[in-house]
């Protein structure tokens, strides 16, 4: 059974993964101590913190990172970019044999944007985007992820380190999602309910993309739920990590 590392643990994502990967054996890595998480703390901005935190595993899932949109470069430098730098180095190093690397749908929402001044919102005519199309990153943020997967393609390419780019959407509840379909900013309600990653489809797809057999290196997809109104494409991912998602935010907001 291949070990684990999952960098992040402690957010949103992280803990959904940590759920998704009960079966498997990991290590929980988070940046300071939390009394519901059994890990280790690790600094990734720090090499020899994040070293010899990933010695010794197989995979190492890489959520750690500055999550917002409306963050500004300074903030997203050191941790996003720094530190996924420090990551793969690691990886390489210790002898890992993939990194699982937590993008964003924002690598991509110039394509769907609904007003560009406001990265989470969607237009009524947005057009399907493939990984493949050109990325369009909206903000700060989403221009880190952007080169996240740029050094994803050279640790591929040079190394031969297996990578999966996830461009994971908006993970929420489903009340949560309810909580934001506001008919006063239909672009808004709209955008959340085409990202929707649900809990249990964001449990699968980090399963998947840590686990299963890739039909390409690097691979990038998209993970969102099977939402109605999704303007990202969900056929890669199913096809090349075999993701099967459950939940479409059509049902969730179906009364609202």
């Amino acid at each position: 059974m291949a070990r684990i590392a999952v960098t992040g643990a402690a957010g949103s994502v992280g803990r959904e993964a940590l759920r998704g990967l009960v079966d498997h054996d990991v290590t929980a890595l988070t940046h300071r101590e939390h009394d519901d998480i059994d890990g280790e703390v690790v600094e990734v901005t720090d090499p020899d913190s994040i070293g010899p935190a990933l010695s010794g595993h197989d995979v190492v899932v890489h959520l750690a990172g500055n999550p917002s949109p409306e963050a500004e470069w300074d903030s997203v430098l050191q941790v996003n970019i720094d530190g996924t730098y420090n990551v793969y180095e690691a990886a390489l190093e210790h002898d890992l044999d993939r990194v699982v690397f937590a993008s964003t749908n924002h690598v991509s929402q110039m394509h769907g944007i609904g007003d560009r001044t406001r990265p989470e919102t969607m237009a009524a005519d947005a057009p399907t985007v493939r990984p493949e199309d050109p990325t369009r990153p909206d903000s700060y943020y989403a221009v880190s992820k952007v080169s996240g997967e740029a050094l994803g393609s050279y640790y591929a390419d040079r190394h031969g380190l297996e990578v999966v780019d996830l461009r994971i959407g908006w993970l929420l509840t489903a009340e949560e999602l309810r909580d934001r379909q506001d008919e006063d900013d239909p672009e808004f309600a709209r955008y959340a309910r085409a990202m929707w990653l649900s809990p249990r489809d964001c449990q699968d797809v980090v399963k998947k993309a840590a686990t299963a057999d890739l039909p390409e290196n690097p691979l990038t997809v998209n993970a969102v739920s099977r939402n109605s109104e999704r303007y990202l494409s969900i056929t890669e991912t199913m096809r090349g990590l075999g993701y099967e998602p459950r939940d479409d935010s059509a049902a969730v907001c179906e009364d609202v």
